[in-house]
């Protein structure tokens, strides 16, 4: 897939007299396979970019989808398609693949929740992205039920986490000390609960992001 060009809008003008601009010159990655949590990709996109991100969403074809199409793009629980329909692409964010994906580029990987984490999971292309990530010490940030992949990906052993509450028993038995919190921040690893809590999320990974 080839990225388009990125034309980040001036953080300045988007909220009147605020001056943003706190994740200027950062990229935050965003992954998702089919059935994400539509707002759990959404309000990250648009909260991380109105800071100045260089948002990349990366759609994974891999999943179960209830309405196969051929050719069907990968889609939230709600419908949200991935390039986004209503939202011009190479404003807030450009669409990627796992392939074209440079580490030493990329500052954060963000997971949503939904049933996508369930098939991110089982990639062993998305796993050795995650482990690369922390080898190097990026921000890896998850919501809802994406703590799962970073189980998968064996990272979780003694981190202090949260997540969805289905969640808790898989990060427990993987070694993490599971807290009943909106956001957690443990070194580069941030975890959160539901989308009550996607405020509190970003808050995490900016404050993360705009101290390296």
């Amino acid at each position: 897939m080839e990225e388009k060009e990125f034309k980040q809008s001036n953080p300045e003008h988007l909220m009147g007299n605020a001056v943003l601009g706190k994740l200027d010159g950062k990229t935050v990655a965003i992954i998702a396979a089919h059935e994400f949590e539509d707002v759990e990709l959404l309000y990250p996109l648009l909260r991380l970019s109105e800071e100045g991100a260089k948002v990349i969403i990366v759609p994974v074809k891999s999943g179960l989808h209830p309405r196969p199409v051929a050719q069907k793009p990968v889609s939230g629980r709600y419908g949200t398609p991935i390039p986004l329909e209503v939202m011009q692409e190479g404003k807030r964010y450009v669409c990627s693949d796992l392939k074209s994906l440079d580490t030493e580029k990329i500052d954060c990987l963000l997971f949503p929740g939904g049933f996508s984490p369930d098939a991110l999971r089982l990639e062993e292309s998305v796993l050795s992205l995650v482990k690369k990530m922390n080898s190097l010490k990026k921000t890896i940030a998850a919501i809802c039920h994406g703590p799962q992949v970073l189980i998968s990906a064996n990272l979780v052993k003694g981190k202090k986490m949260t997540s969805y509450a289905a969640v808790r028993d898989d990060l427990t038995n993987a070694g993490a000390k599971f807290v009943d919190e909106p956001a957690v921040r443990d070194g580069n690893i941030i975890t959160a609960r539901v989308p009550d809590d996607l405020p509190e999320f970003c808050q995490e990974i900016m404050k993360a992001l705009s101290q390296k």
